[in-house]
């Protein structure tokens, strides 16, 4: 099961990785068309959020989960399981916050 989430973020991130570079491959002069480069701008900062909020999602469902599992196995470590999972959430939601910041400022770019 590892192994094949593991591939699959691999050919995610190549298929990224490959959107991103092929759009060197067809450069023209500079200032002859901002559209262009504006427009692939505005995919970037979408998928850019996109990914880092089912991300982030993803990551604060396990964490919720695992949470509640592990009060309902043993209800008196509740105290001792809500710190850390309230730390955990937080770090998971700042990562997101990141991705909004850098989204606004590459919607900056846009002429």
């Amino acid at each position: 099961m590892i192994a094949r989430s593991r591939k699959t973020v691999i050919a995610l991130l190549s298929g990224i990785a490959t959107l991103l570079v092929a759009g060197s491959a067809f450069a023209q002069e500079v200032g002859v068309q901002y559209v262009e480069r504006d427009k692939w701008i505005g995919i970037a900062a979408g998928f850019g959020i996109a990914l880092a909020a089912f991300g982030g999602a993803l990551g604060q469902g396990r964490t919720a989960a695992t949470a509640l599992d592990g009060i309902s196995r043993n209800p008196g470590a509740a105290g001792k399981l809500f710190t850390p999972m309230i730390l955990g959430l937080a770090l998971i939601e700042s990562l997101v916050i990141y991705s909004l910041i850098i989204s606004f400022s590459l919607l900056g770019k846009i002429h």
